[in-house]
């Protein structure tokens, strides 16, 4: 008489684990997008210096243009990717396996090879990110480091977590998607940076693709023109304010936008407390909130402007042929 051999706990409970680390991960992702759309800046539960440090890192990386894909936060896509794996992990749990055991079966066969090929797409672009992390930004994100073991702890539980029969199709399934997700990651970044382009009779401003200088930023490579400075001084003269922070790429856009020249004259306010003759209070006082922000006729408002929008908001009647656009 031979006995039953008994289901291992983790084919027992592989879904459930699947499904929970996944959704810690979509809120993970969720609040960091809600942070990169926002401005504001994440939030470091430990103590002391570290968390500062922590934070402000996390900060860098997140203002990076690496955390911004085809315009939009690359959290909001991991937030997306960590959903679908809940999904695909707990669906097949909500079918009755008394009534519909045929249903619930083959539900449990497609969204195996879905997890498993959404688990190696996501460990292979975690892994990417990690390299850009070390390599090209220098700086460590606790965030992006507990997503990327987030994505490692669903790969490896989706492995063990029920007997695949065919190795072979496994083994050919993680190679494609492999491939596939490390070609996409590098022609995605392969578009980071770059230089001006000539267009309309205006230039389109390089943007940032390296890491910033410490404290410093990025070196503003446009050259204002005669429209730009005159703005510029216009803008001083009416006693517009304009709050900025090394480490943002939006910062450095809108520098680009007035040229070397131009932002001497206007003497930006510096609210990162490590960045060069730093006057956070100034911020913390005038209510900033993101970067870039602008105090015009007493109003504080944040975001990239056109030099066009500034001069309209605060009656410049000098001329207007000024150099640069946006991308």
């Amino acid at each position: 008489m031979s006995r039953r051999r008994s289901t291992p706990w983790i084919h027992r409970w592989s879904r459930k684990l699947i499904g929970a680390i996944s959704i810690l991960g979509a809120l993970l992702t969720a609040y960091l997008t809600v942070i990169k759309l926002t401005g504001n800046s994440v939030v470091c539960t430990a103590s002391a210096a570290g968390a500062a440090q922590s934070a402000s890192s996390c900060n860098d990386v997140l203002s990076s243009p690496y955390a911004t894909v085809f315009g939009l936060p690359l959290a909001l896509f991991g937030c997306l990717a960590y959903t679908s794996m809940a999904v695909f992990a707990l669906a097949p749990l909500a079918v009755d396996n008394e009534k519909n055991r045929d249903l619930r079966s083959k539900l449990e066969n497609w969204t195996w090879l879905l997890l498993f090929a959404g688990a190696t797409a996501m460990t292979i672009f975690s892994g990417y990110l990690m390299y850009v992390l070390a390599f090209a930004i220098k700086k460590v994100c606790l965030y992006c480091i507990g997503s990327a073991l987030f994505s490692l702890s669903l790969l490896t539980l989706t492995f063990i977590g029920r007997t695949w029969e065919d190795a072979g199709q496994l083994f050919f399934i993680g190679i494609i998607v492999g491939m596939v997700t490390l070609i996409s990651a590098l022609g995605v970044y392969a578009q980071v940076g770059g230089g001006g382009v000539a267009t309309g009779g205006r230039t389109t401003i390089p943007i940032a693709s390296t890491a910033p200088q410490p404290g410093i930023g990025w070196e503003i490579t446009t050259t204002s023109g005669e429209a730009e400075i005159a703005l510029a001084r216009h803008l001083k003269k009416a006693g517009v304010k304009e709050y900025f922070a090394y480490w943002c790429p939006h910062c450095y856009e809108q520098k680009q936008l007035f040229g070397k020249q131009a932002v001497a004259e206007l003497e930006p306010i510096e609210c990162a407390v490590d960045g060069k003759n730093a006057r956070p209070q100034a911020c913390v006082d005038a209510g900033v909130k993101a970067f870039p922000s602008w105090e015009i006729n007493g109003k504080l408002t944040s975001g990239i402007k056109t030099l066009e929008e500034l001069a309209e908001a605060t009656g410049y009647q000098g001329p207007r042929t000024f150099k640069y656009k946006l991308p």
